[in-house]
């Protein structure tokens, strides 16, 4: 079954890094989705630069609008992902447990499905 693993960073916590940490956390980053790839557990993963340089796009009655970030007073952004196919919920949360990020972020596991409830 596809969960999706989210990591949910404090806006501007990459600008408190030096370089080199911010070079060690990316690299801890790729050892983990390396680790998952070699399990048969990684389906995708990416991470994901700035809500700084992020456009939305809305269209409403017919009208799209282009809108620059930042949009609200968000605490948090999205700064990557893993889409995992993980048997169960319970081994979803167990990865997340020992993804690296959960040391400085927030890891949100979600199991992928229609956009409607059920």
């Amino acid at each position: 079954m596809p969960y999706l693993l989210m990591i949910f960073e404090p806006i501007g916590q990459r600008a408190t890094r030096t370089r080199a940490q911010g070079e060690e956390a990316y690299d801890s980053m790729l050892r983990f989705a390396g680790d998952l790839q070699s399990r048969g557990l990684l389906l995708a993963g990416e991470s994901l630069e700035s809500q700084k340089k992020a456009k939305r796009v809305e269209v409403r009655e017919g009208q799209t609008r282009v809108l620059d970030g930042p949009y609200t007073e968000a605490k948090e952004m999205l700064g990557g992902f893993f889409l995992l196919g993980c048997a169960t919920r319970e081994e979803a949360i167990g990865i997340a447990k020992q993804c690296p990020a959960a040391q400085w972020c927030s890891v949100e596991v979600r199991e992928v499905g229609p956009c409607f409830d059920e």
